[in-house]
């Protein structure tokens, strides 16, 4: 019988925490992804805080940023969580996100072909819509292709918990965001 290739997703997302709305939303989804079939990794709070801002240094790309460009090289899909700050994508995960610029002269330029699943977490609706926008607006930007369902999640009721969702409709679109991605990452 013929071995295939597990699809990688890489979740890159969260906040300064790991327990974050964010991040533990972006780790049901990587589960969902993984259930599916895909191998995984998480790219989160511990590792986001370690880039510096991108192209800061003038020595280089440190360690950090040179496995966060590698791991986006190496994807087939990706899933990207970010808090709504102010009405729109955190700096933390924005800084991740400028990172790709490095594979500019890539074969497969940033995330050209690439599904892109997005979720979005906030205290509020008002800065969901937005900050779901922006990211949309970005992965475009990026030649990548937004999965057609976006998740946003007013997480002000503390409805995650030990990396546990209680309310199972957000459960179930984050479920889904990670399978119209693995759709996607299986077609290449």
């Amino acid at each position: 019988m013929e071995q295939t290739k597990k699809p990688f997703i890489l979740g890159l997302g969260g906040t300064t925490s790991p327990i974050s709305s964010t991040e533990m939303a972006l780790a049901i989804s990587l589960q969902a992804a993984e259930a599916a079939g895909a191998e995984t990794e998480l790219f989160g709070s511990d590792r986001l805080m370690a880039l510096p801002h991108y192209r800061s240094d003038p020595a280089g790309i440190n360690q950090t940023g040179k496995d966060l460009v590698e791991l986006v090289r190496r994807a087939d899909g990706i899933l990207i969580s970010s808090p709504g700050y102010h009405g729109t994508v955190s700096g933390l995960v924005k800084n991740a996100i400028d990172y790709i610029e490095e594979t500019s002269t890539d074969d497969r330029t940033y995330l050209d072909g690439l599904p892109i699943g997005l979720i979005v977490t906030a205290h509020g609706w008002q800065a969901v819509g937005s900050t779901l926008a922006a990211l949309r607006s970005i992965v475009h930007s990026l030649r990548g292709w937004p999965t057609p369902l976006g998740v946003g999640i007013n997480a002000s009721g503390g409805m995650f918990s030990q990396g546990i969702c209680t309310d199972e409709g957000v459960n179930e679109q984050l479920k889904m965001v990670a399978e119209q991605v693995m759709l996607r990452a299986e077609a290449r």
